[in-house]
């Protein structure tokens, strides 16, 4: 007469079949990243399209909290218009055919890639064309999927531009700036892929990425994937340029707008990038006429700097110098099904 018990190790090999086929879907199945037209920005993969709500919180968070202000509130560095200028940071997307034109770099060239860039004479200017602020410029090539940036930017007579530093990414690439180098961005990175944008918290009411802010303060060091620090201050006190902070899962998002639900709940899963000097908790944003400026304002404001930690996504970088990020850990299900396979 046959057992019918089964011999342990078939079921160890087929719990281990079990395993692989769970483990390979949750890899596999990704979030389809932020795009742009039919550009994805950057691979589903990058560390800008990475959840971070089950990192481990970096062991200076209370420190860096602090310095940034633990009840100062969250304030949207962005919006519809404000003293006749679009507030926040604008972009606009050209096709391949835009004709490019030549880029004279007026501070940090050696650390920019060189132009010419495809920067249309109308293309928007941060805080508008009498601005005296960052001045920042963003055009996005929709056909090649290639994003320019530039800070301090000024149109010539003759159609080309002037700026301080410009930088190119291409959006399918892991590319990294090279370590050290700026970008239009004091921590090296790219601005576009950090902004809070109306078509994802309104319309579509995701944000599947990380945010970019800034912070008064900041520590002379960065952390992949930053690139460049603008600071003289070596206190480990205050934050490093690329340190990533997450809202604390246990913040309750239900009371709020729906818009604003999308931007708290993309700061829960993906967290936002320390990415320049500047006010205290201001989240980046690209400016809209149809944002609600008080709805923005009054409720981001009672979401404060107690609410959020620093994360430490060491544990997702396999190579310094690229953007891909390794697999973030499993949700609870996978630990749920664990016994059932082993059983």
């Amino acid at each position: 007469m046959h057992s019918t018990k089964r011999n342990p190790a078939l079921r160890l090999g087929g719990a281990a079949c079990a395993l692989v086929v769970i483990i390979t879907t949750f890899i596999t199945t990704l979030v389809p990243p932020s795009s742009i037209g039919s550009c994805s920005v950057f691979p589903s993969n990058n560390i800008w399209n990475a959840r971070v709500d089950t990192l481990p919180v970096d062991s200076h968070s209370s420190a860096y909290i602090t310095s940034m202000g633990s009840t100062t509130g969250l304030h949207p560095d962005f919006g519809t218009v404000w003293e006749g200028a679009p507030i926040g940071i604008p972009y606009t997307t050209v096709p391949g055919t835009q004709p490019p034109v030549a880029i004279n770099f007026t501070a940090y060239g050696d650390e920019s890639d060189p132009g010419p860039y495809p920067i249309p004479p109308d293309a928007p200017v941060e805080g508008g064309s009498n601005s005296s602020g960052d001045r920042h410029v963003l055009v996005i090539d929709r056909d090649h999927c290639n994003l320019y940036e530039m800070y301090n930017s000024y149109l010539q007579a003759d159609n080309s531009w002037n700026a301080d530093s410009g930088a190119k990414y291409d959006l399918n690439s892991h590319a990294l700036r090279p370590d050290t180098w700026t970008s239009a961005d004091a921590a090296g990175l790219p601005i576009f892929a950090g902004l809070v944008r109306y078509d994802e918290a309104v319309t579509a009411q995701s944000i599947p990425h990380a945010l970019r802010f800034t912070a008064q303060t900041t520590q002379k060091k960065h952390l992949w994937p930053a690139r460049h620090d603008a600071s003289s201050n070596t206190s480990t006190s205050v934050p490093p340029m690329g340190q990533r902070f997450r809202l604390k899962a246990s913040f309750d998002v239900s009371s709020y707008a729906p818009e604003v639900q999308a931007i708290l709940i993309a700061l829960k899963q993906y967290g936002m990038f320390l990415a320049d000097n500047g006010s205290d908790w201001y989240i980046s944003g690209a400016p809209d006429s149809s944002w609600n400026d008080d709805t923005l304002v009054t409720q981001l404001k009672t979401v404060h700097g107690s609410d959020f930690e620093a994360v430490d996504e060491s544990s997702l970088m396999s190579d310094p110098n690229s953007g891909a990020a390794g697999a973030t850990q499993p949700p609870p299900l996978f630990f749920f099904w664990l016994p059932l396979i082993f059983r």
